[in-house]
């Protein structure tokens, strides 16, 4: 059979009128011969409304109730698509995660796909149906429903398109595809045609919004071609695929920027073995990402002055962890919410020599100063003024041609 895997997001399916020109979508599909499977994220707003309402009711929701309390916003829409399909029609149904069943680990709120089984929907595929599965959620060793974290209906269409070999899986979006970067931030940007698995994730980790790294992360080790585009426009949109099926390369494929980093810097810390450990030990089991990490030793070694960034968000919480750990002595304990991270991407640094030079000179000419630095095969990272991030952006675009 030659399946395709369909994925809508949450404003493709945000009104009945998008709902209607879904329902189209996927009959052309079904008119080129495609036996298609289709997953469906709620409407946009329902799970936000739902995950309000349970903060309304408990500061401590149970997370088990919380799995299928934000997993019924898939099941109206799946159910909407459905209906929308049989009265053109064509034989559809929605399926629930519990019903086709999709398994996943005991984990709830970030479960993980661990199996698709595969026999229903084969049989109704080969019966002329069109299945309308519900994203984000699947079904435990305890028969819990379960659901994978923000995001995740892009996961749950890359499981089944594994799972069921698809030939295709597009995910269906608001955006036309991956730009080099944000084109609300830069109007020359330019959509990417072709991305590697690497670089996607690297800039989805680092700002980019278009699908969650654990997505990627998915489809790369499942090695799942995926086309990223408008579900509002007729246009071509973005393939993700493995580094080997991209023959023309540019050295920088993309720049990724974010607005909620924080900087936190530790003044006169005494110094010594295992110091950062402790400090960053108490964060970890706090679910607190730290990223970009630097340390100045004083001249007699015996002080340090230790910098990383985090998530606003987590700012309080840090600032109360730190002021409470008592394995570390320091002097100071310094804040700044006003920064942000401008990186570029492109696994052809790997091989061009200048690429640091060339970045911190372009940075450097528009007067715009790297508080902190922080690179990976092929990322560049620095951290700046959150009031430089567009002049940032515009300068790199210019600089590594990106322009469309």
């Amino acid at each position: 059979m030659k399946i395709v895997v369909l994925k809508f997001g949450g404003t493709s399916v945000g009104s009945i009128d998008r709902i209607k020109k879904v329902a189209d979508l996927i009959i052309n599909y079904t008119k080129k011969r495609y036996k298609v499977i289709v997953v469906s994220s709620a409407m946009s707003g329902a799970t936000n409304d739902l995950v309000n309402k349970s903060k309304k009711i408990s500061n401590n929701f149970s997370n088990e109730e919380y799995d299928v309390l934000v997993s019924s916003g898939e099941q109206v829409a799946c159910a909407l698509i459905a209906g929308r399909l049989i009265h053109k029609g064509y034989n559809s149904r929605s399926w629930m995660g519990w019903q086709i069943p999709i398994i996943t680990n005991d984990k709830h709120k970030y479960s993980k796909i661990s199996r698709v089984h595969r026999k229903n929907i084969i049989r109704y595929l080969k019966c002329g149906g069109i299945p309308i599965v519900a994203g984000f959620q699947g079904i435990n060793t305890a028969e819990r429903i379960t659901t994978t974290g923000r995001g995740g209906s892009d996961s749950s269409a890359i499981m089944l398109a594994k799972f069921f070999k698809a030939q295709r899986c597009i995910i269906y979006t608001d955006v036309e595809g991956v730009y080099t970067t944000d084109p609300k931030k830069l109007k020359k940007a330019k959509k990417i045609r072709v991305i590697s698995y690497e670089e996607m994730l690297e800039m989805a980790s680092l700002g980019a919004k278009v699908m969650q790294p654990v997505s990627i992360q998915d489809a790369r080790l499942s090695r799942i071609d995926i086309e990223v585009k408008s579900s509002f426009k007729k246009k071509s949109g973005t393939i993700i695929t493995k580094r080997k099926n991209i023959i023309n390369r540019s050295i920088i494929t993309g720049i990724s920027s974010t607005q909620n980093d924080a900087k936190v810097t530790l003044v006169g810390v005494k110094d010594r073995p295992g110091i950062a450990a402790s400090i960053f030990k108490p964060l970890s089991e706090s679910s607190i990402n730290v990223d970009m990490v630097v340390q100045n030793i004083s001249a007699d070694g015996k002080e340090t002055d230790l910098t990383f960034t985090i998530k606003n968000d987590d700012l309080n919480k840090t600032r109360k962890i730190i002021n409470l750990n008592k394995n570390i002595n320091f002097k100071k304990l310094l804040f700044d919410k006003n920064v942000s991270k401008v990186s570029i991407i492109g696994v052809g640094m790997i091989t061009t020599p200048g690429v640091t030079y060339r970045m911190f000179q372009a940075l450097a000419n528009h007067k715009i100063n790297i508080q902190v630095i922080s690179t990976s095969e092929i990322k560049i990272s620095v951290l700046i003024d959150k009031k430089n991030v567009n002049k940032a952006i515009t300068a790199l675009h210019k600089e590594f041609k990106l322009e469309a």
